[in-house]
């Protein structure tokens, strides 16, 4: 009766760790589903939330050469519309008309592309000033509310969203341009009134789809990340082997987000090959990449956090192959202590104080290791690895005071009794 009762119990044990499993399993891929879109998600909600982030990302756009290359194209081509080379005549003297007029017969197409020339470099001069870089930060933070429209097709402002085009209005710009061709004897240009041209900053066929699910991201914002990483833990805490789940779950999160960066690296090539002939590729992959800069940064840290984990738990685990990395690590602060002590170093009451109280110290080390990166505004995957390095620093200097110390002793004379006489 007692072994089938035994029996029994193990059997029901058993069934009750596979639920459990079972259960568990199902939450941690739950997670790691998630964990991608989270990351999308908090992008999403920091870009359209906080103005100082996206100035930030937009901002260095107005310095890069194949972007100031292509609105200075954008602008030339408006400009270049309204200016016919029969307006150009209208300064000079009635006298001289007809001769200018037969010799401009004859340049044709040559003095078109003169003109053109002349305005493009002009153009190109202001793309490339200070002015349009502080117009270009004063314009995004003014009209900060338009990412919105970039991204879920609601708001206004000079960013607009028409079919399957993003587009930014280079009216700011082309005037600058008007002025500049004015101060230098183009007085032509004075006359022509306010040009209105778009500069493309996104185009794709997938842009009606895709602002619904990033209008469901921006608006799950911060709280995907929170509820995928309740999953993930709350599958740990069921699973019967938590130090192995907590290893392999972290590496799955670091897997599923890093096929997040890898999906971006192949949309981009893709993206790319699919614009239209008439838009600069340089152009459209310096938006690109400045748009998602901040996304694959955020890729790489929640990377860096999982592999970080991982190996937190794999080592102080009972594993033989992790026993073996923290004997080799304790053996070599040990042989570091022991050439500090013959070298003359006394610990004094600082070693038994450290001893004593090593559980606490580390914790306290370890919460303030996390408390440094949830506090991080915004950390990368180097501060990630940098906290952890700390951590490890301060962890050997804790392991290195509370040994034991060695001293040397000294071997006082020995005094034979005294044999009776």
């Amino acid at each position: 009766m007692a072994a089938l009762e035994s029996e029994h119990a193990q059997g029901r044990g058993g069934r009750r760790h596979r639920g459990r499993s079972f259960l568990a399993a199902v939450l941690i891929v739950i997670g790691c589903v998630l964990a991608p879109l989270a990351v999308v998600a908090s992008w999403a909600a920091d870009q359209v939330g906080d103005t100082d982030r996206y100035v930030a990302t937009i901002g260095p756009l107005a310095s890069d050469p194949d972007v100031q290359e292509a609105v200075a194209d954008r602008a030339t081509d408006a400009l270049m519309s309204r200016i016919d080379l029969a307006t150009l005549l209208s300064d000079a003297p009635a006298a001289d008309r007809p001769r200018l007029e037969k010799a401009l017969g004859k340049l044709g197409d040559s003095l078109e592309g003169a003109v053109r020339s002349f305005v493009h470099d002009k153009a190109r001069a202001v793309a490339g000033s200070d002015a349009f870089e502080t117009i270009w930060k004063q314009a995004n933070r003014q009209i900060h509310s338009s990412l919105d429209k970039a991204l879920t097709g609601s708001g206004g402002g000079s960013v607009k969203l028409e079919g399957d085009t993003v587009t930014l209005d280079l009216a700011p710009l082309v005037d600058r341009v008007k002025q500049r061709l004015v101060d230098e004897g183009m007085t032509v240009a004075g006359k022509i009134p306010e040009v209105h041209t778009d500069f493309t900053l996104v185009r794709s066929d997938d842009i009606g789809k895709a602002k619904t699910y990033v209008r469901l991201l921006q608006l799950a914002g911060n709280w995907l990340p929170v509820i995928a990483l309740v999953l993930v833990a709350a599958g740990v805490l069921l699973s019967v082997r938590k130090r192995r789940t907590l290893v392999t779950a972290a590496l799955a999160v670091a897997v599923a987000t890093g096929l997040l960066g890898i999906g971006l690296r192949v949309f981009r090539v893709l993206y790319l090959d699919r614009l239209p002939a008439n838009v600069s590729q340089d152009a459209a992959a310096a938006v690109y990449d400045t748009m998602t800069h901040f996304l694959f940064t955020t890729v790489r840290m929640v990377v860096a956090l999982g592999v970080v984990v991982a190996l937190a738990a794999w080592l102080t685990g009972g594993g033989r192959r992790a026993g073996l990395v923290r004997g080799l690590w304790t053996s070599g602060i040990g042989a570091v202590r022991g050439t500090a002590e013959r070298a003359g170093m006394r610990l004094g009451p600082v070693g038994p104080f450290v001893r004593r109280y090593r559980t606490w110290i580390t914790w306290v080390l370890v919460a303030a290791a996390l408390l440094t990166y949830l506090l991080w505004s915004y950390p990368t995957g180097w501060v990630v690895v940098g906290l952890a390095l700390c951590l490890l620093f301060l962890l050997a200097v804790t392991e290195f005071l509370a040994g034991e110390q060695q001293h040397e002793q000294q071997h006082e004379p020995r005094h034979e009794p005294q044999q009776p006489g």
